[in-house]
């Protein structure tokens, strides 16, 4: 929480009280082999988002491979959810080929893929914001994912893969609101890629969409581990779960969506909607 917010919510305590708790009602699925026959790998599936996608996937039926940077944490979460894993910095785009290569290995024949890994640096504002804080996220968030899914169709091609190859993005509600920070302006940049590509390959069996939460609970934002989900500072007023937000990517990868092409699903209740009677 930034120092601001900080602020806010010292001021809104004496005005207010403390606020009133929320808490998720979340109905899942009952798994039905829904992804049965998908081979996915998902970027950053080490925890968070990432790791509630991988344990989703899994139990529907999917062969699935995590990916990320911290080697202990993947080789735990890879042994709880029963999935396999390797090793991935999104930022060396040089590794992609290789990387790409031993997944497909490993899943005998990739067939979908999770463009997941993400980070924000939760700058104030436009002035705050460094070149080095600028280059990071733009790095992970978008350059990582634009090279990563170019290695995927290539080598999609290279096997002459069959059948629909499904390609799915973790964008964000912050990419269809304004925002003049690095990590929205990355994410905004996602939603037209999905749709550039959806557009491009269709014809080629690819379907390609996007889901984009509210405020995730995560490490990355460190919230929701009291289990309280309120969150004053955005206009959603809490937090979201990832098994939530899997849920949803679940629905995307299965057959059930194949209708569903260029679409971003943003997660949120509508609160993001700009209603003209607002």
């Amino acid at each position: 929480m930034s120092v601001v917010n900080k602020l806010k919510y010292m001021v809104s305590f004496l005005l207010h009280g403390n606020p009133k708790k929320t808490i998720a009602n979340i109905s899942y699925l009952h798994p039905n082999h829904q992804l049965q026959g998908k081979k996915i790998i998902i970027t950053g599936g080490g925890r968070g988002l990432g790791f509630a996608m991988a344990k989703k996937f899994k139990a529907e039926g999917a062969v699935v491979l995590i990916a990320g940077r911290n080697e202990g944490r993947l080789k735990a979460s890879a042994e709880e959810i029963g999935c396999k894993y390797l090793y991935l910095d999104v930022q060396n785009v040089d590794s992609f080929k290789s990387f790409i290569d031993e997944a497909d290995k490993q899943l005998g024949g990739v067939n979908c893929i999770v463009n997941n890994a993400g980070i924000s640096l939760h700058e104030n504002g436009f002035l705050d914001v460094s070149l080095k804080q600028f280059d990071s996220q733009f790095d992970t968030n978008l350059k990582g994912a634009f090279f990563l899914t170019q290695c995927f169709i290539n080598k999609s091609r290279e096997n002459k893969t069959e059948g629909t190859k499904n390609i799915l993005f973790t964008s964000s509600e912050t990419s269809i609101t304004v925002d003049e920070r690095p990590y929205g302006l990355t994410k905004a940049a996602l939603n037209s890629l999905v749709q550039g590509l959806a557009y491009r390959y269709v014809n080629e069996g690819y379907r390609i969409n996007a889901v984009a939460p509210g405020v995730t609970v995560s490490d990355m934002v460190g919230a929701g581990t009291d289990g309280n989900l309120t969150y004053n500072y955005n206009i959603t007023d809490r937090y979201y779960l990832p098994e939530e937000v899997a849920e949803v990517a679940c629905f995307l990868l299965s057959d059930a969506s194949n209708c569903l092409n260029g679409q971003i699903l943003v997660c949120n209740e509508g609160k993001t909607l700009n209603a003209r009677w607002k």
